[in-house]
């Protein structure tokens, strides 16, 4: 539930300096922190555990591969239908995993870290099982056509589970990239407490990156049958330079920041200047995973030159999302929302929300300011930017809606979710058929029988309007890569706020936060 009312201080930590404001807050992050866990667990498919909170959900896809002769069991369906894509699932990992690695240790004050390793390595155990030879990776099981047509729940599913994989003869270099980037950003979650599977997902992440490397394609040219729906339109060269960066940041061999400079022009690193960043369009994320080793100081005099284009690049995005790039800014809604497209456009918003607070935390630990075309930023200045999209999303909008699903008093009823959307197995354990769900569950005025905890919705339009239809699926059906990048940015900011009555004296702030923790890094 919000809580509000109560008073709270806000810690601001900027250039090093602790900032003390006591503000009324309407959210709490800690609570949407957890909700946005329980998410992921509705999600999965395969064997369920016996450890599953989401208990309306069952075992489901227990035969996935079976007709190619490989275990495909397991890992998530990306949305509110039940076909497993390669392409987002490993961006959702992906996203979990930088999440605890910048933000693992207010994951663990939160008593939620746990809960975020489980979500990553439920993904990654899934891509162990699909990269079946270092120049095979399964990418997708299921069809979005054939799926579409039916409205059941997993545990009923009766339609066909074809799969369809990348190999040297098909090649996918942005699935084989992504995939290797959640590979290697999980290895570094799990180094300190499960050092050998660690090591098990650094090595698949090696391996996927030579095959993505050595043969060179699109995933959707491959494989017809992902066009219709995840179909890669920034091509596969942001991917390459994704996946390179995050085995230079799990490894520290300096052979794959050689590869990114050396291919920062050709690849588009330096040259793209972009306004989004998503599932399928990775180069701010590149640009500032970038800035960020230029910040720190960590690199041979040889790159300095390429990472200052990176950053510049990386720049470029965070000054647009402030407002403060000389008109060429991302759009917004009237009442503060930034807005990319009307399709999923929260997914822009939580990616947006990430990166402007994660690259608020590296200019305040380098001591740096942000300088854009428009006049200085202080890193403040895009937390708290941060934070206002985040506070959007969690009901400070003109309709007082959360659009994180289960949080606050008012959220999305009807989300455009099959399993969500029919009655539990477990209450109602009769056999529904493929459209017996639209005749029955889909036209339904009624609220969801199931609430889909922790997911973020679609969203609202450009002029802040939201319909609650589950017909409605561009607002109203969530994305595992909706919810995957706030789950850091929740952890946070429930950070920053203490009862007033615990607030401690700056000096022994200091001390507390230098206790050890399992952050995983």
């Amino acid at each position: 539930m919000e809580m509000k009312g109560k008073v709270y201080v806000v810690l601001v930590m900027v250039l090093g300096i602790f900032s003390w404001s006591c503000v009324a807050l309407e959210h709490e992050y800690g609570d949407a922190l957890h909700k946005s866990l329980l998410y992921f667990e509705a999600q999965r498919s395969g064997r369920l555990p016996y450890n599953q909170r989401v208990t309306w959900r069952g075992h489901s896809g227990l035969t996935d591969g079976l007709e190619q002769g490989v275990d495909l069991v397991g890992g998530y369906y990306d949305a509110g239908d039940h076909v497993k894509f390669g392409l987002p699932m490993a961006f959702t990992v992906t996203m979990l995993s930088w999440s605890a690695i910048e933000f693992g240790q207010e994951m663990e004050a939160a008593g939620e870290l746990q809960y975020a390793l489980e979500a990553i390595k439920w993904g990654t155990d899934y891509f162990v099982k699909a990269h079946t030879e270092p120049n095979v990776l399964w990418a997708e099981v299921g069809d979005g056509d054939t799926d579409h047509y039916c409205w059941q729940r997993p545990e009923d599913m009766t339609t066909p589970r074809q799969a369809y994989k990348i190999d040297k003869n098909k090649p996918g270099s942005d699935l084989a990239g992504e995939t290797a980037a959640a590979m290697a950003a999980a290895s570094m979650v799990f180094r300190k407490t499960n050092p050998h599977y660690s090591h098990l997902l650094l090595n698949h992440a090696q391996d996927l990156f030579e095959f993505a490397d050595k043969y060179r394609g699109s995933y959707d040219s491959s494989i017809e049958a992902v066009k219709s729906y995840y179909g890669s339109v920034s091509g596969y060269k942001d991917e390459l330079l994704w996946a390179a960066l995050w085995l230079h940041r799990a490894t520290g061999q300096e052979e794959y920041l050689d590869y990114v400079v050396e291919n920062a022009e050709c690849f588009g690193g330096t040259g793209w200047a972009m306004m989004e960043f998503s599932w399928d369009v990775k180069y701010a994320g590149v640009q500032i995973l970038a800035a960020k080793l230029l910040l720190e100081g960590n690199y041979a005099p040889r790159h300095e030159r390429t990472l200052q284009q990176y950053k510049a690049k990386a720049e470029h995005y965070i000054c647009a999302c402030l407002g403060k790039n000389a008109g060429n800014n991302l759009e917004r809604t009237r009442k503060g929302m930034l807005f990319v497209r009307q399709w999923n456009n929260m997914q822009h918003v939580t990616g947006a929300a990430f990166l402007l607070m994660t690259y608020s935390e590296y200019l305040a630990e380098a001591d740096q300011e942000l300088v854009c075309p428009d006049g200085p930023v202080q890193p403040d200045e895009v937390f708290k930017f941060a934070k206002s999209q985040t506070d959007y999303i969690l009901g400070s909008n003109p309709m007082r809606t959360s659009y994180l699903v289960g949080y606050g008093q008012k959220f999305p009823k009807r989300v455009h979710h099959r399993a969500a959307s029919i009655v539990s197995f477990k209450k109602s354990d009769g056999f529904i058929g493929c459209t017996q769900g639209y005749d029955d569950w889909f036209g339904r005025s009624k609220p969801n029988p199931n609430v889909l905890v922790g997911a973020i919705v679609g969203g609202p339009d450009r002029r802040d309007r939201f319909r609650d239809h589950r017909g409605n699926f561009m607002q109203t059906e969530a994305c595992t890569y909706n919810t995957a990048p706030m789950v850091g940015v929740f952890a946070k900011l429930n950070s920053l706020l203490v009862p007033e009555q615990e607030m401690v004296p700056e000096q022994e702030n200091d001390q507390q936060s230098s206790n050890p923790g399992s952050q995983s890094s």
